[in-house]
């Protein structure tokens, strides 16, 4: 999941790259040396994006240039989203506009290949090529030029990642909707091959499970002082009654940049998962685990995250801390406690997988007709090519013993061969008849 691998989204792809020399609240940033100039892309955390390789080093290769890093820092995240900073590409140097122009060659050979292969995997199973779907792979350069990297590549990679990220938690809300639906479908489909014995033996223990993951210890919420101080006691080691917000933050602003990403901010709702899951345990599933720390996450931002850039400045969390919410905040609700869908949607989940499966039977059935066709045909070409071959070996004694010569026998009299004589041609003359013909001096 993109969560799980830490997105910090770079700002929306860029301003993070603006950070990349922020150092820790305490530090002196008069007396830190600045960074040798890298030969090869420093590694970052990855996006999830399928062309999170191809972001991560267009950046990385942009920000060496003086003139647009500069550019980079003085430009805000609406200009950055408008387009106006991809403007800047032609006045960077001629070594860094190089490695963009290889840099999107070698992208739109993975992307050809990549597309390539997913049209051959479904010709083989028979299935519709979805062209719309394979050309939505180039939406992030522009393909029509596959040999240079141009401002409208700038352009349309900042926004299709700009998108891309922001609909990451839509998606997401999707994708583990269908993971719990079908998880449901399946259990129910197991009980209707039960008997009604078995089928009881097994509600009841389904029951149990479900109480006995329910049976937790409060949670607190999220962002919370409550939830922050248990960290503070539990993971720092530190005396609860002396907490402080800004300390905290600079404890947990683990690559010291001044910000909580979003994976640092997901490291912070261990303490409360430990008290929901344990992969030790049956009831627990560690897929709704992973959802319940994105769930905390996604809140904390839309909370905190004020200027919407998927990062938590220090100035964004203490103001957060001076909120009411922060002191007294209102009860979390678990997935438990809040379904991800309604009966009426897994209902209608069930009919779309029951019209899947007998759309998949119908097409299985009509390949096995196709088959049993083919090897219909097969057989009647087969037994056509016997019947042509006997028919040529046979023209072919007929043509030889046409052609025999006449031979004499060893008392130089001329021996006569026996001819096969065919329908429809003239009988040989009696002896009666030869002797009657003429003879010539």
């Amino acid at each position: 999941m993109l969560g799980q691998k830490g997105l910090s989204c770079y700002c929306l792809m860029l301003c993070l790259w603006a950070c990349l020399d922020a150092v820790p609240v305490a530090v002196d940033k008069t007396k830190v040396s600045p960074p040798a100039e890298q030969l090869d892309p420093p590694k970052s955390a990855d996006t999830g994006l399928h062309y999170d390789r191809y972001l991560r080093e267009v950046i990385d290769f942009l920000e060496k240039d003086q003139h647009f890093r500069e550019k980079l820092h003085n430009t805000d995240m609406e200009d950055i989203k408008q387009g106006k900073l991809a403007k800047e590409l032609d006045f960077v140097s001629h070594h860094v506009r190089t490695k963009l122009d290889e840099l999107k060659r070698q992208e739109v050979t993975r992307l050809r290949t990549l597309i390539k292969a997913k049209q051959d995997m479904n010709r083989g199973k028979g299935m519709t090529v979805d062209h719309q779907a394979l050309l939505k792979q180039f939406e992030h350069l522009n393909h029509m030029n596959p040999h240079t990297f141009e401002v409208e590549d700038l352009d349309r990679l900042i926004k299709s990642a700009t998108n891309d990220l922001e609909n990451y938690d839509k998606e997401r809300h999707e994708d583990f909707k269908r993971y719990e639906m079908m998880k449901e479908h399946e259990r129910r489909e197991h009980l209707k091959k039960l008997d009604d014995e078995a089928r009881k033996k097994e509600e009841e223990h389904y029951e149990e499970m479900r109480k006995k993951h329910a049976d937790h210890p409060k949670i607190n919420h999220p962002g919370s002082e409550d939830q922050l101080k248990k960290v503070w006691e539990e993971t720092d080691g530190l005396d609860p009654n002396e907490f402080d917000p800004k300390t905290f933050f600079n404890l947990h602003d683990t690559n010291g940049d001044g910000y909580f990403d979003e994976q640092e901010l997901e490291a912070l709702f261990t303490k409360e998962l430990e008290k929901i899951y344990d992969p030790t345990r049956e009831e627990d599933d560690m897929v709704e685990m992973e959802e319940e720390r994105l769930r905390m996450r996604e809140h904390v931002m839309n909370e905190v995250d004020t200027n919407k850039d998927r990062l938590v400045s220090l100035d964004e969390f203490m103001a957060a801390t001076n909120k009411q919410e922060f002191l007294e905040p209102d009860g979390w609700e678990t997935l438990e406690q809040n379904p991800s869908y309604t009966e009426k949607e897994i209902r209608e989940f069930e009919e779309h997988l029951l019209r899947e499966e007998n759309d998949l039977n119908q097409k299985t059935n009509d390949l096995l007709q196709q088959k049993e066709d083919l090897e219909r045909q097969q057989e009647q070409l087969n037994a056509q090519k016997m019947e042509l071959q006997r028919a040529a070996e046979h023209m072919e004694r007929l043509k030889a013993q046409k052609t025999e010569p006449l031979v004499l026998d060893k008392t130089n009299e001329l021996e006569i061969l026996p001819v096969e004589i065919l329908p429809g041609e003239n009988q040989p003359m009696s002896q009666g008849h030869q002797q009657d013909l003429p003879t010539h001096s």
